[in-house]
């Protein structure tokens, strides 16, 4: 069994002395995983590095066997993350969320090519938070738990759409709300496609993202929870957005 694609490098792990066994997102082949002999050596380990753009070859007696892969660097983010906390942040939030959330090999051509245009955007700080928000909505519907910010879901209406449910993911109206108003999500225009007032608007919308990959999706694939990188990567917008209101 072969096959050769281009891919994203999500994670790597130690096996025996001096392989390491890759977890790597390509267009299609999804998320897959193999063994690179020589993995930790001089050589390779400075560009096997998460986030790194890489040529790959796999072969295997059969086809489900985890099999090997050939791995040459086509191009390394790691100099596009370094230069700012909020990138290293991006970067490391990107990869875990796809290596914890997509299921190995099932093809994601479109989300890939999101994932992979993400990554290129690491150096734009200022056009990176937003451009994350867009990825993290497209990740939950990608994984079948897409917001549904259309309508409200109890009196139809599409507008004055001001609140989301933490139990369906539809929009609600005020309105519609009604006593209920304090259990919901806030909607902000954000979410509904609008410019960001501020990196703080970003971060609220954030914020109702990360509910639905804590209380829905992680629980659906498991007992573990969603890495800590995001949360990493949501303290580090934080701390930007107070940085800019003090400014």
């Amino acid at each position: 069994m072969e096959w050769r694609d281009t891919g994203i490098l999500l994670t790597t792990r130690k096996h025996g002395e001096t392989s390491l066994i890759l977890d790597v997102f390509t267009p299609n082949h999804g998320r897959h995983l193999g063994v690179v002999r020589g993995g930790t050596s001089r050589k390779l380990a400075p560009v096997l590095q998460p986030g790194a753009q890489l040529d790959l070859t796999w072969r295997a007696r059969l086809e489900d066997h985890m099999g090997s892969f050939t791995a040459e660097p086509q191009r390394s983010r790691a100099t596009l993350a370094m230069g700012h906390r909020l990138s290293l942040a991006g970067l490391n939030a990107v990869t875990a969320l796809v290596a914890f959330c997509l299921p190995e090999r099932e093809a994601h051509p479109e989300f890939y090519q999101q994932t992979q245009n993400l990554l290129d955007l690491l150096d734009q700080v200022d056009l990176w938070p937003l451009a994350y928000l867009r990825w993290e909505m497209s990740l939950l519907n990608e994984t079948g738990f897409a917001l549904d910010l259309t309508r409200c879901a109890v009196t139809g209406a599409t507008t004055g759409l001001c609140y989301v449910s933490p139990k369906t993911g539809r929009a609600v109206t005020q309105a519609g709300a009604g006593e209920w108003a304090d259990q919901l999500l806030p909607l902000p225009g954000v979410l509904l496609g609008s410019d960001p007032t501020d990196t703080h608007e970003i971060a609220i919308a954030l914020g109702v993202t990360g509910h639905f990959l804590q209380q829905h999706l992680a629980p659906s694939l498991g007992t573990r929870p969603i890495p800590q990188a995001r949360a990493t990567l949501l303290d580090r917008l934080n701390r930007q957005s107070a940085d800019q209101s003090r400014a």
